[in-house]
């Protein structure tokens, strides 16, 4: 038998025209975050045949568990998302979106199609010579939407007995073939921010006879995000970036009220449980001088992603024996928000980028409607995880805290 790296590449490229013709059916038929009910009845339906134990404790996402788990096993988890965004899909592919202002426009169906790959590998396998342990899929729904779909699969039990996770994320700036990888910090904390001001309103001509809101409303949106940067150390990557404001209807009125709103965004966890506080804080100094109130609206949104340093070294590992020594990358960091994070918390794990970019072509971006990928990239990732999965079942590494 080959070794179990090149058996799983070996059992993946076998899968491919499937994985090709699954990944366009589900592109053609995307679905909004909690709506997954058609994505998960493809799965579900293909994980039984290949003898997966899938459980269904929700509408939409799914659990599948293969090999032995108990005190004595370990269980390595794999996970990826499902949920599709609400944006049209320009594009003028045969499998474009059939669904009017919904697509695929993060490569939620490049995850999807890659988890179940892997797992069609592995079951192969595990068929031949029995996983030293288990293997647990996360098909996860509602990736896009906050709190998002990490907390609810947690809640149901999905990382119980579960030791370490490993995910994958679409990059089109990394050409197919290869892979992006980091230890430490991959992508940010995302919260939302709204600062309510209120004061007695009042006429332009007489300032000094009421709170200055829309003056003191332009001190928050500008100071905020310079006074954080002193506050906060500067390496946990701390950016607070407005998308909204609002105050008044009239030139010569001063309002009573008014209300800016944007995200935060930070790379470092310490600093993410420390920066709410230090938020009020600052708004509450700002404001002062000028006659107004404050109420801060802050919504803690998602952790960082941040790639424990053993994950992520069975991650380059992998990538070597898989794809090569020039198969691995370093993966830049990203503001964006991912809800892999949360799973994080709990276990030590680490997301690599899959590169979906044909070589020499354009670079597209995610979140939008025209966003293609190089469909090779569905083996190479289902590959990757695959091959991740089964190395950490059978290295011996640190035990991690638990």
């Amino acid at each position: 038998m080959l070794e179990p790296a090149a058996f799983l590449t070996e059992r993946v490229d076998a899968y491919d025209a499937e994985l090709i013709d699954l990944r366009r059916d589900i592109h053609a038929h995307p679905e909004l975050s909690w709506q997954e009910h058609r994505t998960t009845e493809l799965i579900v339906e293909r994980l039984e045949k290949a003898g997966w134990q899938v459980h269904r404790p929700s509408t939409t996402g799914l659990i599948a568990d293969l090999g032995t788990a108990g005190t004595d096993s370990r269980v390595v988890a794999l996970r990826g998302d499902m949920d599709a965004l609400p944006v049209d899909d320009v594009t003028t592919d045969v499998w474009t979106s059939t669904v009017p202002g919904v697509a695929h426009a993060c490569g939620h169906d490049v995850h999807t199609t890659a988890l179940l790959g892997a797992g069609l590998a592995l079951a192969d396998l595990h068929r031949e010579s029995p996983l030293p342990g288990g293997v647990r899929l996360l098909f996860q729904p509602a990736e896009e939407v906050m709190p998002g779909g990490a907390l609810h699969l947690m809640s149901l039990g999905a990382l119980d007995d579960v030791e370490r996770i490993f995910a994958l994320h679409c990059d089109p700036t990394v050409d197919v073939g290869r892979v992006g990888l980091r230890s430490g910090s991959l992508t940010s904390a995302s919260d939302v921010i709204d600062v309510h001001l209120s004061g007695t309103g009042g006429h332009t001509s007489r300032p000094h006879l009421t709170g200055d809101l829309v003056f003191a409303l332009a001190k928050v949106t500008t100071e905020l995000p310079v006074i954080l940067s002193r506050r906060m150390d500067p390496r946990a990557g701390i950016s607070v970036v407005w998308g909204k404001v609002s105050a008044g209807l009239a030139h010569n009125v001063i309002p009573a009220h008014g209300t800016v709103g944007g995200t935060v965004r930070i790379l470092d966890s310490d600093a993410w449980s420390e920066v709410e506080h230090v938020v009020r804080e600052v708004v509450a100094e700002i404001i002062a001088p000028y006659g107004v109130t404050a109420a801060v609206d802050y919504t803690r949104g998602v952790p960082p992603v941040s790639n424990d340093e053993e994950s992520h070294q069975i991650l380059v590992d992998t990538v070597r024996d898989v794809l090569g020594e020039r198969g691995g990358v370093v993966s830049a960091q990203s503001l964006g928000g991912e809800d892999f994070g949360w799973y994080q918390e709990q276990v030590p794990g680490s997301m690599f980028r899959l590169g979906v970019r044909t070589p020499g072509g354009p670079t597209y971006d995610l979140h939008q409607g025209d966003l293609r990928i190089d469909e090779r990239a569905v083996g190479v990732g289902a590959k990757v995880l695959a091959a991740a999965a089964h190395r950490a079942l059978t290295l011996t590494l640190t035990p991690p805290n638990r």
